[in-house]
């Protein structure tokens, strides 16, 4: 049996059995890490819809970061003026969007993705999403209704 693990051809078909291990196991795990990551951003913008603001403070804390980045680029001359003034422009309307849209509305999105391209296999994070989606869905619906958005069911998949 020793002579037979010795041979070259079967110490290579190891190696090669392991670093298809391997590979599986990284895809296994990026899978579950994206997974995870996804669901929690999912929880972000649920938990922004329970407290607007909570999305209004980071929300506008990321503005801030933004013109503070352009400020400096400005002051070491790496944009103009004119440049400046338009991005800090594109920044505020940006800021103006996300506040208005629908948080509820992204976290059905992000569980849903979740649930379709992060299954299988069935972890923790593709159970809670598949779990959170249904209800997610409903206060949605229950928005457009009444901010008076007229839908129909495929059109919110």
């Amino acid at each position: 049996m020793k002579e037979f693990f010795q041979k070259k051809w079967v110490k290579s078909a190891g190696i090669v059995l392991l670093c298809i291990v391997l590979v599986y196991l990284l895809i296994y795990i990026d899978v579950l890490m994206r997974a995870r990551s996804a669901y929690l951003e999912g929880e972000k913008y649920w938990r922004w819809h329970e407290n607007p603001q909570e999305k209004q403070q980071e929300l506008f804390a990321g503005l801030q970061e933004e013109k503070e980045k352009l400020s400096k680029e400005l002051s070491k001359d790496k944009i103009s003026q004119d440049d400046y003034n338009k991005q800090v422009e594109i920044a505020e309307f940006n800021y103006e969007q996300k506040l208005n849209e629908s948080s509820i509305k992204y976290a059905y999105i992000w569980y849903q993705t979740v649930v379709e391209l992060f299954s299988p296999p069935e972890s923790k994070w593709v159970r809670l999403s598949r779990e959170k989606m249904p209800r997610a869905k409903e206060l949605w619906k229950k928005q457009l209704t009444e901010k008076g958005i007229p839908f129909e069911d495929y059109m919110l998949e």
